[in-house]
């Protein structure tokens, strides 16, 4: 007898495709157009082959590396970033100018997304976190891509009101331009070459390093939310930065490195121009703040398990892209 059970079509195959994690989005990609400069401007010091290197360019080198570093670190961070001292506003201006020469875009910019960075320090909403997007994304690549090109002014509104400093921060490029031509002018295609570019280029990445670098090489003090570390190296080639580990458990202090043996030539500074009236209220960590949290005496390290699980997800989710 034929069977009165209807025919049942077989069924569709299961999708065994492992899933895909999103890409990067289009505005986190490096732009290759408006990058072409930055990576330039790399090669350009290989030309004193050609021209010769004169001592007076290397002079020039060494002091604009210090000058400026001392204008990115006592400058665009520890004040305008974390307002850890007072200045008026002839002092402001003026340390925001020697802060511009450093082609690190303008001082409003780069405090804005500092304390961007601070909101959520190696989590998902970091500018630049190696946990979260990798080693050389939070080194040079975040800063290559369009989505942080603009300045956000609702974060920076106490600096944001002074017109003078909203100046500098839209023409940028001022201070680079006025500061090569001077060296131009003081030691010619040598002074150029290697009096303004070098310097440039290593004060770029010494600077990047205390994004990158400061949190997955050297050691932890303090248990903070995040992967921040010390490191005397880091510390010596940024004039101290590289306590990074004391800043992010005390953001306030001018003071980064805690202790007499932590070389911190950014606070000798402003040490020395608050005697002379310069600087006001220079904020420095108290003896109780400095004695607490301390990881050795038993405090969780939250920050560095949750580091660890953030930089497992990343990798899980570039293994499946490749299997995929």
């Amino acid at each position: 007898m034929p069977s009165s059970l209807p025919v049942l079509d077989p069924p569709e195959p299961a999708d065994t495709a492992p899933l895909r994690p999103p890409g990067r989005a289009a505005d986190e990609k490096v732009n290759r157009v408006t990058s072409i400069p930055f990576i330039l401007l790399h090669f350009l010091p290989f030309l004193a082959i050609l021209t010769g290197v004169s001592v007076r360019a290397v002079a020039l080198c060494v002091v604009l590396y210090v000058g400026r570093m001392f204008c990115i670190t006592a400058g665009f961070h520890r004040y305008f970033a974390h307002r850890s001292y007072r200045l008026n506003r002839f002092w402001q201006f003026m340390l925001a100018f020697g802060g511009t020469t450093a082609a690190q875009k303008g001082p409003l910019w780069w405090a804005a997304h500092h304390r961007n960075h601070h909101r959520d320090s190696d989590g998902p909403n970091d500018v630049h976190s190696p946990t979260q997007k990798g080693f050389w994304w939070s080194h040079v690549g975040w800063i290559l891509c369009e989505k942080y090109a603009e300045t956000d002014y609702g974060r920076i509104r106490d600096f944001a009101k002074y017109p003078e400093l909203v100046f500098l921060n839209k023409r940028d490029w001022i201070g680079p331009w006025a500061l090569g031509i001077a060296c131009y002018l003081i030691a010619g295609w040598s002074g150029l070459l290697i009096g303004f570019f070098l310097s440039t280029v290593l004060l770029w990445h010494a600077t990047f390093t205390v994004n990158s670098l400061a949190h997955v090489f050297g050691r932890r003090r303090y248990a903070t939310t995040d992967t921040s570390r010390n490191s005397a190296v880091i510390a010596a080639m940024t004039l101290g930065e590289g306590w990074h580990n004391n800043h992010h458990y005390y953001q306030a202090s001018a003071r980064q490195g805690f202790f007499w043996w932590e070389f911190d030539p950014t606070f000798y500074g402003l040490k020395v121009a608050s005697w002379l009236g310069i600087v006001k209220g220079l904020r420095t960590p108290p003896a109780r703040i400095r004695g607490a949290n301390r990881i050795s005496r038993g405090t969780f390290d939250g920050g560095m398990a949750a580091g660890e699980l953030a930089r497992l997800a990343r990798l899980g989710q570039r293994d499946l892209a490749l299997e995929g």
